[in-house]
């Protein structure tokens, strides 16, 4: 038996006026996850329980199985953990993205997704001017990346920058007791950014510079059980971006790199579709995680995030249909982790549309797969950890 999940980051939204009052997954042309739905069952799913912000790192945790108020502390960790980064004395793990801020405004929280090759070089000449000190960078995908900073700065409030895209920043500076040490060490670092030769070509070639660091989301390193130990399978999850490969650090699942995998919609689908297969022929679980509705999301594009859902669906959904076609008796789970609605450009607290299929299960009354398509369906849940619970449990 062997169990898939494909997961279309913050593929579920809100209605659009320019499409009708519909959203891109209504609009979309998803004929696989149609399929699924059709045949077999679908439903709505909470993904963010009780205080938490929606986030992926809260959302994806819970999809796996795992309570975020027995185990999250921040996304900075899970990330970190994917990166082998372990945190010396005197250190706590801050994610780090790199951001372009013009006239005090968040202009893009991924600094025109800044390409690997810059975002390194530019981190390289930030641990250069903040040698010897407590406070160290580490490159990850793109504008994602990693910060150790003195561990007292651990007890400020941050903002998660996609939250605040277009709006003036001063009131999402880190709060708290310590606040002013991290506000020293982000101007510092904007100095030196704004100064750099790479942003200078960047902004001569018409790319967008990268003026400065934000960190958010800060903790000290979870201890979570094994996939194994939760669930009784062993598998692993296939992503372009650290989060994920982080819980699959922390949960001992396999987290195989891709090349060519952006975490946007020039990803590598194929690559992913074969890794995920790979881990499927030695194990029962596999996980595929794909970025780029998210990121469409969080441009606010609905046109791209159409596109982003229909790519998910044919490069992704299909080979794996295909595969439980020849296969035979392997169960298929379809799910975002949370909405980003296009028009507010970030993540909502809202139930997510979930479908499952496997040849032995009954199916229910829905056919189509949306948020509100799902509605008649039976695989209904209020937490998600109880949803992968279900989901293993289909033979």
């Amino acid at each position: 038996m062997k169990y898939i999940v494909c997961l279309g980051d913050g593929m579920a939204d809100l209605p659009i006026d320019e499409l009708g009052g519909k959203t891109p997954l209504e609009v979309a042309d998803t004929p696989h996850i149609d399929w699924i739905t059709r045949h077999g069952q679908s439903g709505l799913v909470h993904t963010v329980p009780g205080p938490f912000t929606p986030g992926s790192d809260v959302a994806n945790m819970g999809i796996l199985g795992y309570d975020p108020s027995q185990y999250y502390t921040g996304r900075g960790p899970i990330e970190a953990a994917a990166m082998g980064i372990k945190p010396g004395p005197g250190q706590v793990i801050f994610r780090c993205n790199l951001v372009t801020i013009i006239d005090n405004v968040m202009t893009s929280f991924t600094a025109g997704h800044v390409d690997n090759e810059d975002g390194s070089a530019l981190l390289n000449e930030l641990n250069e001017a903040f040698s010897g000190s407590l406070v160290t960078f580490f490159s990850g995908v793109s504008y994602r990346n990693i910060a150790l900073f003195p561990e007292h700065l651990v007890d400020v409030t941050t903002t998660a920058p996609h939250d605040i895209t277009d709006q003036n920043v001063t009131p999402y500076w880190p709060q708290g007791n310590p606040a002013n040490e991290i506000r020293d060490i982000v101007l510092k670092a904007r100095e030196i950014l704004r100064q750099s030769p790479i942003n200078q070509r960047r902004i001569a070639s018409g790319q967008l510079p990268v003026t400065d660091i934000w960190p958010w989301s800060q903790g000290t390193m979870p201890n979570l059980p094994s996939f194994k130990e939760r669930h009784g399978v062993t598998g692993g999850i296939v992503t372009a971006v650290d989060l994920l490969r982080g819980l699959a650090a922390l949960t001992d699942l396999e987290f195989p790199l891709v090349s060519g995998a952006t975490g946007f919609l020039d990803t590598n689908y194929q690559g992913k579709v074969s890794a995920t297969l790979d881990i499927l022929s030695r194990h029962p679980f596999g996980f595929i995680h794909i970025e780029a509705p998210d990121e469409c999301g969080h441009l606010g594009d609905y046109a791209k995030k159409i596109q982003a859902i229909e790519d998910f669906d044919r490069h992704v959904v299909g080979p794996i249909r295909a595969y439980q076609h020849t296969h035979g008796d392997v169960a298929i789970m379809v799910l975002p982790d949370h909405p980003t609605p296009c028009s507010l450009k970030t993540h909502i607290k809202a139930p997510i549309p979930v479908a499952v299929y496997h040849p032995g299960i009954t199916p229910d009354s829905s056919t189509v797969y949306s948020e509100n398509g799902v509605r008649s369906g039976t695989f209904n849940f209020e937490t998600p950890w109880d949803m992968m619970d279900a989901f293993l449990a289909i033979k």
